[in-house]
C-alpha cells in the first residue's frame, strides 16, 4: 500500500474518533494526548511497514533525545565530534571547555570582581539542576540576579574559581569540578541554592558519602571589574 495513503487512513481514522468515546469495537483514547500518541504510535508502524527507519521523516516532533556525553561518565570524555573543543584539565583538576570566548577588556584573575550567571547540575544524579541564578527572579521578568564575589575571598567554591580564571565579559564555559574542590569539602559555600527543591537536590549529593559529588557549572561572565 502506498506511504502517503496509510498515512491519509490513519489521520482520518483519528479525526473519526470524538474524545470520551468512538466507533463501536474500538478502545478509543479518552484525552488529546492519547490520541496524538496513537497518532505517533500509527507513524512508527507505517514507517516500519515501508521500510522508513526515521520516525521523524513524518513526525518531525519525534526524537531520540540523548544525554550530555559528560553526563555519561564523569571525568572520561570521547574524542570531541565536529572539531568541537574538547575539555581542558587543569593542574588541579578542574576540568574546562570554552563555548564563547569572550568580547576581550579585563580577564579575571585573582582579586578581581565578577557577575556570573550560571546553571549548576548533579553529576551523579544524571545532570539535575540544583543552582540557577534565574531563579532568584525579584523582578519577575526571568532576569535573575547574578552571582557576585571577588575571586580568592573565601566565599565561592575553589573549583569555580579556578574554572574562571582567564574569562573576560560575555565568556562561556562549561566547568566540572571534582568533589574535594567543591561541595564534597565546601558544604557551606557559594553558590547555595535558591529553591528548596534545588536544596534537596544538592543536599542528596552532599550528604551521602556513597555519592560522587561532582558538580558540573554553565557559566557566562556578565562584568569584571
Amino acid at each position: 500500500m502506498n506511504l502517503s495513503l496509510c498515512i491519509l487512513s490513519l489521520l482520518s481514522i483519528a479525526d473519526g474518533l470524538s474524545v470520551g468515546g468512538g466507533r463501536k469495537g474500538i478502545n478509543v483514547p479518552s484525552t488529546q494526548h492519547q490520541r496524538r500518541s496513537f497518532l505517533q504510535q500509527g507513524g512508527v508502524a507505517i514507517l516500519t511497514f515501508s521500510g522508513v527507519t526515521s520516525a521523524s521523516t513524518v513526525f518531525p516532533g519525534i526524537t531520540n533525545a540523548a544525554p550530555p556525553k559528560e553526563f555519561v561518565e564523569v571525568g572520561q570524555q570521547e574524542t570531541p565530534p565536529e572539531g568541537e573543543r574538547p575539555f581542558q584539565t587543569l593542574p588541579n583538576g578542574v576540568q574546562v571547555k570554552e563555548f564563547r570566548v569572550g568580547s576581550g577588556g579585563a580577564a579575571v584573575q585573582s582579586g578581581s570582581k565578577v557577575e556570573l550567571t550560571l546553571k549548576g547540575r548533579l553529576l551523579n544524579l544524571n545532570g539535575v539542576i540544583f543552582y540557577d541564578t534565574k531563579s532568584k527572579d525579584i523582578s519577575g521578568f526571568g532576569e535573575g540576579i547574578p552571582l557576585q564575589f571577588t575571586v580568592g575571598d573565601g566565599t565561592v567554591l575553589p573549583g569555580l574559581e579556578a574554572g574562571i580564571v582567564g574569562m573576560t565579559k560575555n565568556g562561556i564555559r562549561r566547568i566540572i569540578v571534582p568533589s574535594e574542590l567543591g561541595y564534597g569539602t565546601n558544604p557551606t559555600l557559594e553558590p547555595q541554592p535558591f529553591t528548596e527543591m534545588e536544596r534537596r537536590a544538592l543536599e542528596s549529593v552532599v550528604k551521602n558519602p556513597r555519592r560522587d559529588g561532582t558538580v558540573l557549572f554553565d557559566v557566562k561572565v556578565e562584568r569584571v571589574r
